[in-house]
């Protein structure tokens, strides 16, 4: 019978209204043999006080003071303190399902070293869910039932930062919790991927996901466009780009703007391509913008899209696929 240690990993800071329902959650797991290791943020209401609770009655619970100041350096600390075979997180804004321990690691064990469970999310708000967290709780939860996530990394995170599971000698080799690059859990998905983990395919919703206006994804500026720009760009430098490629960006909006700024900023070479007459022929940041028909004469190009509209996006696909270009190999899409 299975009886591995799993490690739930918990940075908390002033969640007082949430945080008994989280831990309750977890100590109503069917699968019994976990630990929790929850790290105090810097709480300033009753979240220090509940935790403590909770690992007075339960010695599975325990509890520490972050050092420091951040979540990822309470979530290194928990890390440094966990003994688990196999590492998980969760926020304590949130609860997970009774099942979602049991089937995350019986999936692992099935898959063996080298892959990443993974479950579909729910959000839940008292105010009600807006379209964009509803949107993207469809696309990131039909990634999640083929396990294709990786698939679409460079739209956005693919990996629900509190669902997900993995064996503790893979997320070594991931690097844990070293980077001080924010958002953290989209840089640990992306090193998830460079490490060509496998996503384990799951069809069962295992996590609900709180939203409320002062959560920190809302609120911190590391959790800003830019930042998530800057993580996808240079990831897209680091595993996508051989210096014998042909950079391509398509798009002159906003964020195509950002990009490009900073690929001159680095002094790397790049194609800037659209399809609005009005910009078409201008010179920005020393780049002229042409027309993407030109992509037909650029051999080994690898093409960041920053073109928005779905619509668009199915053109944009039609026209690579004219090229018989692959989407995620030869184009990438950043939103």
């Amino acid at each position: 019978m299975v009886n591995s240690l799993v490690s739930i990993l918990i940075p908390f800071k002033d969640v007082e209204d949430y945080l008994e329902e989280c831990l309750n959650s977890i100590q109503n797991q069917t699968y019994k043999n976990w630990e929790v290791i929850a790290v105090n943020d810097g709480s300033v209401d009753n979240s220090l006080a509940i935790a403590t609770k909770f690992a007075t009655l339960d010695k599975r619970f325990k509890v520490l003071s972050n050092d420091e100041s951040g979540i990822i350096t309470a979530l290194r600390k928990a890390y440094k303190h966990c003994k688990g075979e196999y590492i998980s997180r969760m926020d304590a804004d949130d609860h997970m399902t009774p099942d979602r321990i049991q089937i995350m690691l019986h999936s692992l064990i099935d898959n063996g070293k080298g892959s990443l469970a993974v479950g579909k999310v729910k959000y839940f708000s008292k105010h009600g869910v807006n379209d964009g967290y509803d949107r993207y709780e469809k696309w990131l939860n039909n990634l999640t039932k083929t396990g294709t996530n990786f698939q679409e990394i460079y739209k956005e995170c693919v990996i629900p930062s509190p669902c997900w599971m993995v064996h503790k000698s893979d997320f070594d080799n991931c690097g844990a919790f070293t980077p001080d690059r924010y958002p953290e859990d989209y840089d640990l998905a992306f090193r998830f991927y460079e490490k060509e983990l496998t996503c384990i395919p799951c069809t069962s919703t295992l996590h609900y996901w709180r939203d409320y206006d002062n959560r920190t994804s809302r609120t911190s500026e590391h959790y800003a466009q830019n930042y998530f720009l800057d993580i996808k760009l240079h990831y897209f430098l680091k595993l996508e780009y051989q210096s014998t490629n042909a950079i391509v960006v398509w798009g002159a909006g906003k964020k195509g703007k950002k990009i490009a700024n900073t690929l001159v900023q680095k002094k790397i070479p790049f194609h800037w391509v659209c399809d609005n007459p009005k910009k078409i022929g201008k010179d920005i940041y020393g780049v002229q913008l042409k027309h993407f028909s030109i992509l037909k004469d650029i051999k080994n190009s690898k093409t960041i899209i920053t073109v928005a509209n779905e619509e668009e996006q199915l053109s944009i696909h039609s026209f690579f696929t004219e090229l018989n270009n692959t989407s995620a190999k030869d184009y990438f899409f950043f939103c």
